[in-house]
């Protein structure tokens, strides 16, 4: 290669003495004997591009992926139908190739298109005022609850068990490093647990989050939730589905004080669950300290309508080392791409899509626990997941399924012990009424 310059073994005898080892062998020490490779590796030999092309072909076609076949997948991330127009804008080279807006005059369209987001995300979430750049919902709720802590000045957040997992421990992340206590509530009969959230709001807390709907589907009883914290001082933080706003009451109306969102349901790709991105609002007092940025609308010297980046909390320009949040990259191409989706369908668009998840939730949970071995978990109120426990272990289930060509329920076991053989079936409004028949049918042989 012309301007490389190989090592030579005086260059690698002068490193191993700057960083303090005797010989190559030393900086892999810490590596076990049995995880490393005595000799070459045992690779076949070289194929061609063509070759290589068919043989990665042949690889892929094991694979069974929500495309091909009905998923009744779901937990967090999700299969809806994306509209042609998303990915074609999304694809075109000005907004695919672009990054952070720093030069606002060179920027105006991806400037416009996050704050069409922005409003979008206040209008879909009741809030006043919303920002761009998160990463996910998951580290958006970390943000948040950081967010609460500073606001009210108190190292403690409450987060209640039928928050997704994976969430909780991304937020017990964020916080561990900041010294923030996370209280974690107990359920009862598949929804937080009032008393507990009573008991705990006892001892001064910044924020009580609730999750709309849960992690097992079941819809939360956030007014009555959002009034206990209200009382005891603490902010509420709301973590919801965007599909289910379009149905639900919005955070804005529990009331809740910051809310959060997983994007990806607003006709993104599943992407084998990343990349994602998140929606954060809240409400305009608390709008210096929110995390990531925030493209205001103004006018330019001759009065046209211009945008800029009128809060940008971490920039290394800008905040320094007393940025309120660490949050760098941008986020704004799949913003573009949920903000195309909430244009494109409008207010009635997404509330038929949301009323077609709940038909088509409640017409499968119907008919699975009406089959004998089959039973509720949490009998009650859902949107369009919902928890049963099955006859035979989840993964056993999945492997009959996925030879039946259906993409199967997600098992909820490893996360929860005591959910021994319980499936988490969800239908978004890609599942149609023949799928559900084919379902049922599989699971009644069983």
């Amino acid at each position: 290669m012309p301007g490389y310059v190989p090592h030579t073994p005086a260059d690698q005898q002068a490193m191993l003495e700057r960083i303090g080892l005797s010989s190559l062998e030393d900086l892999f020490a810490s590596i076990p004997a049995s995880l490393r490779v005595n000799g070459l590796l045992d690779l076949p030999p070289a194929l061609s591009e063509p070759e290589a092309v068919r043989e990665l072909a042949r690889i892929g076609a094991k694979n069974m992926d929500a495309t091909q076949a009905p998923c009744f997948s779901g937990d967090g991330v999700y299969r809806h139908f994306t509209p042609s127009l998303v990915p074609a804008i999304m694809g075109r080279a000005e907004f695919f190739t672009s990054y952070t807006p720093y030069q606002p005059e060179r920027s105006q369209g991806m400037l416009q298109s996050i704050y069409e987001f922005q409003t979008l995300t206040c209008q879909l979430l009741g809030m006043e005022v919303a920002n761009a750049s998160m990463y996910d919902g998951a580290s958006a709720l970390a943000e948040a609850v950081v967010m609460a802590c500073s606001i009210k000045g108190i190292n403690r957040a409450i987060i209640p068990t039928t928050l997704h997992p994976a969430w909780t421990k991304v937020v017990r992340t964020y916080a561990q490093g900041q010294s923030i206590e996370v209280v974690l509530l107990p359920h009862e009969g598949g929804v937080t647990d009032l008393e507990a959230v009573r008991a705990a709001l006892e001892t001064p807390s910044a924020a009580l989050v609730i999750p709309q709907p849960n992690c097992m589907g079941r819809l939360e009883p956030v007014q009555t939730l959002a009034e206990e914290a209200d009382k005891a001082g603490a902010l509420v933080i709301a973590a919801v589905n965007p599909i289910a706003m379009a149905l639900l009451k919005p955070p804005g109306e529990w009331p809740a004080d910051i809310a959060v969102a997983e994007g990806q349901a607003l006709g993104l790709p599943m992407n084998y669950g990343g990349p994602l991105v998140g929606l954060f609002a809240c409400r305009r007092q608390y709008i210096r300290q929110m995390p990531g940025r925030l493209v205001g609308a103004t006018v330019d010297g001759e009065g046209r309508r211009a945008y800029t980046l009128t809060l940008q909390t971490r920039e290394q320009h800008i905040r320094r080392e007393k940025a309120s949040s660490n949050i760098c990259t941008n986020e704004a191409l799949f913003a573009l791409g949920a903000t195309v989706y909430m244009a494109l369908l409008g207010r009635h668009g997404m509330k038929r899509v949301a009323e077609l998840c709940v038909e088509r939730a409640h017409e499968a949970y119907d008919a699975i626990t009406a089959l004998p071995g089959w039973e509720p978990v949490h009998p009650g109120p859902f949107f369009h997941e919902f928890a049963v426990r099955a006859p035979l272990r989840v993964p056993e289930l999945n492997a009959i399924l996925a030879g039946e060509g259906i993409i199967g329920p997600v098992d909820l076991e490893p996360d929860n012990a005591m959910l021994e053989q319980t499936a988490l079936f969800c239908c978004t409004e890609m599942i149609t009424p023949d799928d559900i028949d084919r379902l049922v049918g599989i699971l009644r042989k069983l």
